[in-house]
C-alpha cells in the first residue's frame, strides 16, 4: 500500500501519466486511471476500476468495485456507483465497426446514485440527486430525486436528498427536508 502526495492508491493499481487526484482519495487493488481523467477530493475508488481517458470524477464520489466509466462520462461532486454498474459510450456498437467519433456524453449530476448492475445508456443526464434501482436500465434522461427502477428504468417515485423513499407529503423522514412537485419535476420547498 502506497500514499502518494495527500492520496492512497494501492500497489495493484496503474495511474497513467497526466492525471489527476485529489486530495485524501483512496485507489483499490487492479484499478487504472488512464490519461487525461481526473479524480476529485475525497473519493472512494473501489477494486478492479477503469477510469477514462478523459474522464472527470468530482469530490466526494464513491465508486464501487467493478465499475468501468469511459470516455465521455462524468461524474459531479457526491455520486455514488454501486457494485459492477455499467456505462456505455456509443448506441450501436459492432465488434468490426470503429465508432470512437460517435461516442455520446453521459452526465451524472451531484448526489445520484446508481445500484449495484444498473446499466446506464450513453447521451443521458442523471438528474440531482435522483436514485437509479439495482438493475435498472436507464434509457432516457432522469429527473432530480425520481426514483427510477426496471427495464427500461421508469420512474416510480421521489426520494430526497438523503435518499429516503418521500411519501405522499413529500417530507423526508430523516432530515424533515420539505419538497414539492412541480412541471419539471420535483424540487426542494424552501
Amino acid at each position: 500500500m502506497t500514499w502518494k502526495l495527500d492520496y492512497f492508491v494501492h500497489d495493484t493499481a496503474c495511474i497513467d501519466d497526466g492525471v489527476r487526484i485529489g486530495k485524501s482519495t483512496k485507489i483499490w487493488h487492479y484499478s487504472h486511471v488512464l490519461g487525461g481523467s481526473r479524480v476529485g477530493e475525497r473519493c472512494s475508488v473501489g477494486q478492479n476500476v477503469m477510469i477514462g481517458p478523459d474522464v472527470s470524477v468530482g469530490n466526494g464520489c464513491k465508486i464501487q468495485n467493478n465499475v468501468s466509466l469511459y470516455k465521455g462520462v462524468t461524474l459531479e461532486d457526491d455520486v455514488f456507483c454501486g457494485p459492477s454498474c455499467v456505462f456505455t459510450n456509443v448506441l450501436t456498437p459492432r465488434a468490426f465497426v470503429e465508432r470512437k467519433d460517435e461516442f455520446r456524453p453521459t452526465l451524472v449530476k451531484k448526489g445520484a446514485t446508481i445500484g449495484a448492475n444498473a446499466t446506464i445508456i450513453c447521451g443521458h443526464v442523471l438528474g440531482e440527486y435522483c436514485m437509479v434501482a439495482a438493475g435498472a436500465v436507464v434509457t432516457k434522461d432522469v429527473e432530480p430525486f425520481a426514483l427510477v427502477a426496471g427495464v427500461p428504468a421508469r420512474r416510480i417515485g421521489w426520494v430526497s436528498h438523503d435518499g429516503e423513499v418521500l411519501g405522499p407529503d413529500l417530507i423526508c423522514k430523516r432530515s424533515g427536508r420539505r419538497y414539492r412537485e412541480t412541471p419539471e419535476g420535483l424540487v426542494p420547498a424552501n
